[in-house]
């Protein structure tokens, strides 16, 4: 099998395979679970990819489900296989956020929302050693080293010549006017903000104070969607201590929703640009 599979998003198509074949039994997950003398909550962390999915799980599975065409089975333990390869992250150990990671690195277009902080694909590396530095004091110097290089490494993406993410990114005007790691970091960040935002795949645009209320006042988020329709899109909201995936299409659609109404009440692309360095002249004074 080819050295760039993506380990996370085999995870999620074979478990969305697994509960189509136990909707079409007619089983519900706690009734599965009986049946193999395991939680629900394993059932249900299969179903949704969270979980690493061994091969023997999956030939029991399909015993419950009857799956009789020996092609089906063997097509889901391959998958199943496949799925436990490692992805470029692994190389850097235990990640909190390897679950993203795995799905920004095979999205096909990403729209996010952020208020306070530079996303992390525009990131520079002084202002990503500022921002980990203070957002987690209690970091080792290693662990903050591991975390930049990893930042640094997803925005491989945005100048992948094959195959490069389309970004929309809108941002709040707090982002910009913060000082994270002094005039000098903010600058270069900002000017890098302006170049990016030249890349026919990237669109950046700025809410503005002036904006008022918003829908994006209930915190940053992101939308991912990918190349193959067989992979739903999915909502990230990134916690403290654990993170949120979101992808039943009504809950989607929400966001999807949210993010239209964001993006007509921001500045225009060209506007932003013209915003951004009037910020960036400010930074110079």
């Amino acid at each position: 099998m080819a050295s760039n599979v993506n380990p996370t998003v085999r995870r999620r198509r074979l478990g969305q395979e697994l509960r189509r074949l136990r909707e079409l039994k007619g089983m519900t997950a706690e009734e599965v679970a009986e049946r193999l003398l395991v939680s629900q909550s394993k059932i249900s962390r299969l179903e949704n990819g969270r979980r690493s999915i061994s091969q023997r799980d999956v030939r029991d599975l399909c015993g419950v489900y009857e799956v009789e065409d020996h092609r089906i089975v063997d097509s889901l333990m391959q998958m199943a296989k496949d799925s436990r390869q490692q992805g470029w992250w692994h190389a850097f150990g235990d990640i909190p956020y390897s679950v993203y990671i795995g799905l920004e690195t095979d999205a096909a277009s990403l729209r996010v929302y952020e208020s306070l902080i530079v996303p992390g694909l525009f990131q520079t590396h002084a202002y990503a050693q500022a921002v980990i530095e203070g957002m987690w004091p209690e970091a080792t110097p290693s662990e903050i080293d591991k975390r930049i290089k990893i930042r640094l490494k997803r925005q491989d993406r945005l100048t992948d010549s094959e195959n490069p993410l389309r970004f929309w990114a809108v941002i709040d005007e707090a982002l910009l006017r913060r000082t994270v790691g002094g005039k000098d970091v903010m600058r270069e960040q900002l000017q890098k903000l302006a170049e990016l935002s030249e890349l026919p795949h990237i669109t950046l645009q700025v809410l503005p104070y002036e904006s008022g209320a918003h829908p994006g006042m209930y915190g940053k988020f992101a939308i991912l969607e990918f190349h193959d329709a067989l992979d739903a899109s999915v909502v990230y909201l990134e916690g403290v201590t654990s993170d949120l995936y979101l992808e039943k299409p009504t809950d989607v659609q929400s966001y999807a929703v949210m993010y239209e109404h964001l993006r007509a009440i921001a500045l225009s692309a060209e506007a932003s640009r013209q915003f951004i360095q009037g910020v960036i002249d400010d930074f110079s004074d």
